[in-house]
């Protein structure tokens, strides 16, 4: 066989070249030869082709031994795979030491060792012609090897890697997804590489790994080389920058989350056995992110020039699944590999699964969800390979991190936990395409879950995954895209949590009518606005600490209240985009300030709460103005500097048209100016008086939304918080329903929105009826209550619709 047979370059090869080069070199090629010239930093190399693989196993009459050795193999008898697969390996290491097939990967690496320059160290990557496909991943099926140097160590690296073609993992992963053995070739890839040993690496994906939501870029990083990332030894730094708006212009990241990249995976010193070694990271540097800011949107500029070349190849959308460098020399970013994600892209659109806990029990540790799912077993704590062999099907396997040759066994597993790894790692990855719940990152999982304890893997309830004790009972609510055709009205959703906003927005929903503010203060910000503002005015040593360790990454504890609530606002906004969003300004009561740090020397002691210093009271306050200047700085750089101009504002518990006036003032004079913009602001309407005088209210604002549960407990005069006379709180009062009237046809008269966004609707069809044949025009609900409260409302607008055409028929 002629060396060009044998060779190709980078710059010879595409998408086009699966067949001869493999998925990951194919893709290599594409990214080197044509989007190189777009901006893209690609390192260069060579592929060792599948035809110089086969013709080495031809010379050496090794496809006979290999059929003896794999044909009729049972991959459920784990040791006979072991023996088949290592003998196997043999074969084919013993086939690849070649004479000519060496020779030309010799005066290929000749070559680049001439254009690089000395020192030059190589990557040398498999490359499967079944591999990187649409419908498969082969996800850390066959071996790589990085800091390779000199010529005997790329020979035997290449050899190593062809081997690999028969590890356990990629026997089983073959067999399981109906890929012949003999019909699957290697390629083998030999790139320069990219020194991000004294750097960062990563993985980007063009989608929420979780969700499937298609509109955001997901970059994760950590220092050192990348493998630590792709095998989830570390917890990696995680950021997102939301497409439409970037791509509009905007260009900043929308939110960022720490990770403790517990070791760096660097550069062995010369003359070691290893060619590389795993350090600790430096404590200083755990505690920062390994990348700015505008690295990470060079990262996702880079992502999308390669979502949509690939797109336009395939005449679809083709979300991406893409590694990074960044070189510690040249201090420059590199892409050094790209493929079709294969497990969010292929959900159905419009298909829906929701899974929810419906029992209660102790977390026992927590780490980042994986899968949106839920499964109980018991645990089997898997330390090695050894431990394997006892698993059992159904169990939970928890390690400190997955391997790939693992993945027979993690087939077999009701859910997986593991200490380190983030949300791109390789047990993230095999458990997602499994279909199974994991956790991943939960410090001290293999320590505090016992063997053969009870335990359920909830990963159904946002970005952190719980793992509880025993087997909570859960519900899953499967429904397909025939039974979610929205009515007229406005079905839209309530959500307080970010982290569950990318999963809510595949709904089918016309929005968000209610975002509440106070989840993100009290869950993610956790300190008093005022606190931050003042914390020297903190009495207690312990809250002022913690206050300082909370806003450490930035300039001061404003700042930090700031960004987080910018970035938790944001996400919800961006999710929806450019559907509405409807943010409720902070709504919390006297008691429940008090309990955020720092909370108790700001906040009055109140008899009742309920009716004291609460919404609309406090933003012109000398008491709490400051701090509202915070959530005004928040809201515009959602707006702004995000471009999330789908967000509108809600005003809550206004008394009267006085605070109005005083509240849309003081916004004002922070930069929020209804009409500036395309700035709405709207206002609850949940008090008496904003009914009795809506015709006055709605000359002040854009629009209402009805707070049912405030308006029915001011109506009829019942704490709906108190055991005593809750049994007279209730929504169907026939006071109540005037209310309702009253509020939807006075908004309706000044030619404002009205919607509705208490619990009313969710909790009674009728009430949801009453609306519709009023002329509502949006009900706001819970994400579990929005499909009843679809077809709730589909039924009413039928109902009135018969109706209608029956009075017109009768009149003469």
């Amino acid at each position: 066989m002629a060396t060009s047979e044998m060779i190709l370059w980078f710059n010879q090869v595409g998408l086009g070249d699966t067949a001869r080069v493999g998925g990951k070199n194919a893709s290599l090629g594409e990214l080197y030869g044509r989007l190189t010239p777009a901006g893209l930093r690609v390192p260069n190399g060579f592929c060792v082709t599948a035809d110089a693989y086969r013709a080495a196993l031809d010379a050496a009459n090794a496809w006979p031994a290999l059929h003896t050795v794999l044909d009729g193999l049972d991959v459920s008898d784990i040791p006979a795979l072991a023996r088949c697969s290592a003998e196997a390996r043999r074969i084919v290491y013993e086939a690849t030491g070649h004479a000519p097939l060496r020779a030309a990967i010799l005066g290929a690496y000749r070559r680049l060792l001439q254009e690089c320059g000395a020192g030059l160290a190589l990557a040398v990557r498999s490359s499967g012609t079944a591999e990187d496909l649409p419908n498969a991943s082969f996800a850390g099926q066959h071996e790589s090897f990085l800091n390779i140097r000199g010529e005997e160590a790329l020979i035997e690296a290449y050899r190593r890697c062809c081997a690999s073609l028969f590890t356990d993992r990629a026997v089983v992963y073959r067999l399981n997804n109906g890929f012949d053995h003999f019909k699957v070739a290697l390629s083998v890839g030999v790139m320069q590489m990219v020194r991000s040993d004294l750097a960062a690496s990563g993985v980007i994906f063009t989608l929420d790994t979780e969700s499937g939501f298609r509109d955001v870029v997901y970059v994760t990083g950590s220092y050192g080389l990348g493998e630590n990332v792709v095998l989830g030894k570390v917890d990696p730094d995680e950021f997102y920058v939301h497409k439409p708006t970037f791509e509009a212009g905007h260009r900043a990241v929308l939110r960022r989350a720490l990770g403790r990249k517990q070791t760096k995976l660097v550069y062995a010193e010369a003359g070691s056995a290893q060619a590389t070694v795993d350090l600790p990271t430096p404590a200083e540097d755990q505690d920062r992110f390994c990348i700015g800011d505008e690295e990470v949107l060079s990262l996702a500029k880079a992502a999308l020039i390669v979502e949509r070349h690939y797109s336009a190849a395939a005449g679809q959308a083709v979300p991406m699944d893409i590694e990074w460098a960044k070189d510690g020399i040249d201090g420059q970013l590199y892409i050094v590999q790209a493929r079709p994600e294969t497990v969010g892209s292929r959900r159905k659109a419009g298909s829906f699964e929701s899974f929810r806990l419906t029992g209660t029990a102790p977390v026992l540790v927590t780490g980042k969800s994986v899968g949106e799912r839920i499964a109980s077993g018991r645990v089997r704590r898997v330390r090695g390979a050894g431990d394997l062999a006892a698993f059992q099907p159904g169990e939970v396997l928890v390690a400190e991190t997955t391997s790939p040759d693992w993945e027979p066994v993690m087939k077999t597993a009701s859910a997986i936990v593991t200490e380190r790894g983030g949300r791109t790692c390789h047990a993230a990855i095999v458990a997602r395409e499994l279909g199974v719940p994991a956790v991943v990152g939960a410090a001290g999982a293999a320590d505090i879950l016992a063997d053969g304890a009870e335990v359920t893997v909830c990963c159904a309830r946002g970005e952190v995954g719980e793992v509880l004790e025993g087997a909570v009972p859960f519900a899953v609510t499967r429904v397909s895209a025939d039974d979610t055709a929205l009515p007229r009205t406005q079905i839209m959703l309530n959500l307080a949590n970010p982290a569950l906003a990318f999963r809510s927005a595949m709904l089918p929903s016309a929005g968000v009518g209610l975002a509440r503010m106070e989840f993100i203060v009290s869950e993610q910000i956790r300190v008093h606005p005022m606190a931050c503002i003042h914390p020297e005015k903190v009495a207690s040593p312990q809250e002022r600490q913690a206050i300082a360790h909370l806003a450490r990454h930035h300039a001061s504890a404003e700042e930090f209240f700031v960004q987080t609530l910018a970035e938790g606002v944001g996400t919800i906004a961006a999710a929806f985009y450019p559907r509405p969003v409807i943010l409720r300004l902070s709504d919390f009561k006297t008691n429940e300030y008090g309990q955020l740090l720092g909370g108790r020397g700001f906040e009055p002691a109140e008899e009742n709460p309920m009716l004291g210093f609460r919404g609309a009271a406090r933003y012109a306050h000398p008491a709490y103005a400051p701090a509202f200047a915070l959530e005004c700085r928040a809201i515009r750089y959602v707006r702004e500097r995000l471009g999330l101009t789908n967000l509108r504002v809600m005003v809550p518990f206004c008394r009267r048209l006085e605070e109005a006036e005083r509240v849309l003032a003081e916004m004002e004079r922070h930069g929020l100016k209804r009409g500036e913009g395309g700035l709405e602001i709207y206002v609850m309407c949940e008090i008496p008086n904003n009914v009795i005088l809506i015709d006055r209210f709605a000359a002040l604002f854009d629009g209402f939304s009805i707070g049912s549960n405030d308006l029915t407990q001011l109506t009829l005069g019942v704490d709906r918080d108190s055991a005593t006379v809750a049994f007279d709180f209730d929504e169907r009062d026939p006071g109540v329903l005037e209310m309702l009237r009253l509020a939807v046809s006075g908004a309706r008269r000044n030619h404002r929105h009205i919607g509705i966004c208490g619990e009313a609707p969710a909790n009674y069809p009728e009430i949801a009826a009453y609306l519709v044949s009023l002329g509502i025009e949006a009900i706001s609900v819970t994400p579990a209550s929005l499909l009843r409260t679809i077809n709730v409302v589909r039924e009413a607008e039928q109902r009135q619709d018969a109706a209608g055409a029956q009075e017109t028929a009768a009149r003469p």
